[in-house]
């Protein structure tokens, strides 16, 4: 980074205090705007030097001291593609961008409808009919514009899933859609890429990761060739509070993957029902 880069971090950077009362060096979010527009650097580089230098970004303070400055500049690092931006995936983006990931991938080709206001975050009454990838997209540029952001506003296929999905760290699988499901996984092996995947039915949802080299979703559906393409959601529906707990865990599988902090649901089930207090995690 250029010296007069860094001596203008050193210059924004302030005093400031953790809840704990003990002191950090922090920037705030106007000042990495400001040096970012005056060197033509991306906000997100400006960052990543900023926590080099000792100073943190204040948007990320609360994420210390559960993450430390090199998993910040981890994470910043990291690319994380998102397949299907509504329940899920509108949680999964918004999760992910306010951790400050520093690079996302956002594929859906859907537009947003009436049904979708029970529990997709993004789609609001006045967005009804827009695209959800566009609506994604100012959605994460109004949380942390130092995210950067490539959208697809196309359903993701077999012929172009490995393209939609290139340059990703981890997939997270966030669709309705059994069948589209495993040619996600199947772009993740040959991608050689962890598939995170959750699913909700009701008042019930499910979250497991898949590595290149484990069996996957074949363990918990049996041969794809022979699935329906939706699952029991179409008769049971699907309830906010599940959605918005999938979403959560399946940001937290993606964060032990790209941390290596836990052990991951590799070959695991992780089953809920928050109405019935059931948490369960099966082998697969």
């Amino acid at each position: 980074m250029q010296p007069d880069i860094l001596e203008s971090i050193k210059t924004c950077a302030t005093r400031n205090e953790f809840p704990d009362k003990t002191h950090y060096i922090g920037i705030s979010v106007k000042d990495i705007q400001t040096i970012s527009h005056r060197f033509k650097i991306p906000q997100r580089e400006i960052e990543i030097a900023s926590l080099k230098e000792g100073v943190i970004p204040q948007r990320y303070v609360r994420n210390f001291r559960s993450f430390s400055p090199s998993d910040q500049m981890t994470l910043l690092s990291k690319t994380v593609c998102i397949v299907g931006l509504g329940g899920l995936g509108g949680g999964v983006m918004e999760i992910l961008a306010r951790l400050g990931i520093g690079r996302l991938i956002l594929i859906d080709g859907d537009f947003f409808e009436n049904s979708n206001l029970n529990r997709q975050l993004l789609s609001t009454e006045k967005n009804i009919g827009q695209s959800k990838a566009l609506i994604a997209a100012e959605r994460i540029r109004q949380v942390n514009s130092s995210v950067e952001t490539t959208i697809h506003g196309i359903y993701l296929d077999e012929p172009n899933a490995v393209d939609l999905m290139k340059g990703a760290d981890v997939v997270v699988d966030c669709l309705d859609n059994i069948k589209t499901r495993f040619i996600v996984e199947h772009a993740a092996k040959a991608l050689k890429i962890p598939m995170v995947s959750g699913a909700v039915a009701g008042a019930s949802g499910q979250v497991t990761v898949i590595f290149p080299e484990t069996r996957g979703l074949e363990a918990i559906y049996g041969n794809h060739e022979n699935l329906p393409e939706k699952g029991i959601e179409t008769s049971t529906g699907t309830l906010p509070f599940t959605v918005t707990l999938v979403s959560t865990l399946e940001c937290a599988e993606v964060i032990k993957i790209l941390l290596q902090k836990a052990e991951a649901l590799r070959n695991k089930l992780l089953f809920i029902n928050p109405l019935e207090n059931l948490y369960e995690v099966m082998s697969l």
